[in-house]
């Protein structure tokens, strides 16, 4: 089968799913079309534009992959060479639970672009049943607050066509593999343990609440260090700046700044003991997946898509009870990949995907 992979808004997270999508369905030809993830507002409204002047849509294809950031319905009707090719739409993360910050005006404008796609494809493959949930029925209530014309079994029709499949984690972060001479750094200092957070710098990932979860730790008897190693860009939120001053004069920061290289940030990952998440945008929470697959201990909000796959207990609902499960948290290697929920470790394979090429055949 001839696949055209689109992926409109290229960022390391979607890069990463399409990437483990072709090694996965290697016995299929893909064609990659992606344009930079930068510029968001422009790239979510204007990408059909820009990919329709692409010379590769004009190839033949038997089927398309397209992540949720394209605009599909105009996608179609500007490169009618498309028109009659089978789409699956795949949705990293939904508009309607997105929690923006900017002008009202636009997230309806993204919220109802995205309704538009997700009627134009034929199938929509979710990355957690999170996700898919708070589609579905964000759908619902925002055609209950249009006036009129809005056709019947809509959403029933959207539901039809879904299903959940997670982006599946890597084998080689398995903590298995931690050598024999690298200590954690909870062997190094007893009293003390290492904690990493490992998400974008970005509002949506929670950074109130990791500076007041900072002020917290920095307060209470438990040593620790931390580390932020997420992703930056250009305008990155104020309070980091701030927020790394008061570690340092705390003597409590670790390493800073995103790590290019993959396999350097694997095997610091197997020198961490906790990972911490303060997010409140998560729809499948790849980057706490892979640190408890390399031995971390989850410390995570209690909501979003990790009550699908980090047990009660390293779940928290507030920044005191989040403080209390790092003072607990034990000494040496935590649960590692093969003890997360069957369902989870069930999902993160590539097999699901060739059950759904293999029924459009």
């Amino acid at each position: 089968m001839k696949i055209l992979l689109l992926s409109p808004y290229d960022a390391l997270s979607h890069q990463y799913w399409w990437g483990r999508l072709c090694e996965g369905l290697s016995n299929h030809e893909f064609v990659v079309v992606t344009l930079p993830a930068r510029f968001f507002s422009w790239r979510f409204r204007g990408n059909s534009l820009t990919l329709s002047q692409r010379h590769e849509l004009s190839e033949d294809y038997d089927l398309v992959i397209a992540t949720s950031m394209t605009d599909l319905a105009t996608l179609k009707g500007l490169a009618p060479c498309l028109h009659d090719t089978p789409v699956i739409l795949y949705f990293h993360e939904n508009q309607f639970a997105y929690p923006d910050e900017s002008n009202a005006g636009h997230q309806v404008e993204r919220q109802i672009t995205q309704l538009y796609s997700a009627i134009a494809a034929d199938h929509l493959v979710f990355n957690s049943s999170f996700n898919q949930g708070t589609f579905l029925d964000g759908v619902v209530k925002f055609l209950a607050k249009m006036p009129d014309g809005i056709p019947s079994g809509v959403v029933d029709r959207l539901s039809s066509k879904s299903r959940v499949i997670s982006v599946p984690i890597e084998v080689d972060v398995s903590p298995k593999q931690l050598p024999q001479d690298m200590p954690r750094s909870g062997q190094q200092a007893r009293d003390s343990i290492h904690i990493v957070w490992n998400h974008r710098w970005e509002h949506d990932k929670g950074i109130d609440e990791l500076d007041r979860l900072v002020d917290a730790l920095i307060l209470s008897p438990q040593g620790f260090t931390l580390s932020l190693i997420g992703q930056s860009f250009r305008k990155r939120p104020a309070k980091f700046a701030q927020l790394i001053t008061r570690l340092e004069v705390a003597d409590a920061l670790g390493r800073v700044g995103f790590i290019e290289d993959r396999n350097e940030y694997l095997v610091f990952l197997r020198q961490c003991d906790a990972v911490l998440s303060t997010a409140r945008h998560e729809f499948q929470g790849l980057a706490v997946l892979e640190a408890m697959a390399a031995g971390c201990a989850p410390i995570v909000p209690n909501a979003l898509a990790y009550t699908e796959f980090v047990p009660e207990n390293c779940r928290y609902d507030s920044i005191e009870q989040a403080v209390a499960m790092i003072c607990e948290i034990k000494q040496g290697r935590p649960k590692s990949v093969n003890d997360l929920p069957a369902r989870v470790s069930d999902a993160y394979v590539n097999s699901q995907w060739h059950n759904l090429l293999d029924s459009l055949l």
